[in-house]
């Protein structure tokens, strides 16, 4: 694999190719420099990175295990499927690797307030948990109809201490919550550090947030290496921004053998307004800070979108994706609505692992992908976080 795509991307101005980038209002350019400078100078510091390291290992619970879906590997009849177990981390997803990585950051500048968007509620939960750790005022935005479909989470982020803003704009899904943070973060920029959850906004968003989640991948590469003694032939993830999936395809890139395959959120079939796959219906734009593909009309306007899942309604994809697309690195599917709800009730009813609705978008396309494969083949699946949160809409779903 060409070297260019992990040592030259992202440029020393973010840019992913044509993704990327920092497309903000004049009041946060200068954050967002003293933001960058920061994480480098950290990156290179021993000290943060054995804090970063004692605190990812004794309070978030790493590394999480790479288990054998023994009994899903028999059902589907091919190659040996491996989960990344995301979902046994503290506050039950991979948002807590990145959390944790920021909050100390927001610490090293001497910030005492943190805001946060959330979709799932998973990153508003790992925002609101490491917020309460280290004693500093925690807001989460989170849109009107997320607040609803992830009530456990709202509770949890309460509990927690967090002032939950419930945004009413708009489609009041995790777009508008992005946005108020925004505004948020423009108004209160001095003492304010704004964690956002995933791969995406202005530069160093992207690939600090990149940086924090392939602990995963490095992991995951490391515990194959050990069970199986060689490569997997096939990594697959659910991607909303894509932290989680770029966390896991990230160490494997320069890996010409490993094939990669990223999840979007197909809703209700490719028709316009009724899913959240920017690779099948988006075209390039900007928003929310960078350029990448955005599900939007022929004037620009962003259209609404629909998931199931929360965490993957959403009308933009990571820069990094855009990228790794155009360099035909990694390929993008999409799961529809039904075949994740197939795929949670499978994976729970065979393995008793009850997934998040986001990670049974991944499992949903191992399903369809894995009966076309070899018996002595291997794939890993990035299974991000766990189910509680959407035990009540996929009962009401199902009827259970």
């Amino acid at each position: 694999m060409n070297a260019t795509i992990t040592d030259s991307v992202p440029d020393a101005q973010g840019h992913f190719g044509p993704y990327g980038g920092r497309f903000v209002p004049e009041t946060l350019m200068f954050p967002l420099q003293q933001l960058e400078e920061e994480y480098f100078r950290a990156q290179q510091d021993p000290e943060f990175q054995q804090e970063l390291s004692y605190y990812l290992r004794h309070f978030v619970g790493r590394p999480s295990p790479l288990y054998l879906a023994a009994r899903l590997t028999r059902e589907l009849g091919g190659p040996r499927i491996y989960l990344k177990r995301e979902d046994l981390l503290h506050t039950g997803a991979h948002k807590i690797n990145n959390a944790m990585g920021q909050i100390l950051l927001a610490r090293r500048m001497g910030k005492t307030r943190i805001i946060a968007e959330t979709g799932a509620g998973q990153h508003g939960v790992a925002t609101a948990t490491v917020a309460a750790m280290f004693g500093l005022q925690c807001v989460i935005y989170m849109g009107e109809v997320d607040c609803r479909r992830q009530e456990l989470n709202v509770f949890r982020m309460k509990m927690l201490g967090a002032e939950v803003v419930s945004v009413t704009a708009g489609q009041k899904t995790l777009k508008e919550a992005v946005n108020e943070a925004m505004r948020d973060w423009v108004t209160n920029v001095r003492h304010t550090h704004y964690i956002l959850g995933t791969a995406y906004g202005a530069h160093p968003y992207p690939v600090m947030v990149r940086n924090f989640q392939r602990i995963i991948g490095d992991e995951a590469r490391r515990q194959i290496l050990e069970q199986e003694e060689r490569l997997p032939d096939l990594l697959v993830a659910c991607v909303g921004g894509g932290s989680n999936a770029i966390g896991l395809f990230f160490p494997f890139l320069q890996d010409a053998s490993v094939q990669m395959l990223g999840v979007e959120a197909g809703g209700e079939g490719i028709i316009p307004e009724r899913h959240a796959a920017r690779f099948q219906g988006g075209s390039l734009g900007v928003l929310q800070g960078t350029r990448s593909y955005i599900l939007q009309d022929e004037n620009g306007q962003i259209q609404l979108t629909h998931s199931v899942s929360a965490g993957l309604d959403y009308a933009a994809v990571g820069p990094e994706h855009a990228w790794l697309r155009d360099q035909g690195r990694v390929q993008y599917g999409y799961a529809t609505d039904d075949q994740a709800l197939a795929a949670f009730s499978k994976l729970a009813r065979l393995e008793g692992i009850i997934p998040a609705l986001e990670s049974a978008h991944a499992i949903a396309a191992v399903m369809e992908q894995a009966p076309k494969m070899a018996k002595d083949q291997l794939i890993i699946v990035n299974l991000s976080g766990r189910g509680d949160k959407d035990v009540a809409q996929v009962a009401e779903r199902m009827r259970l």
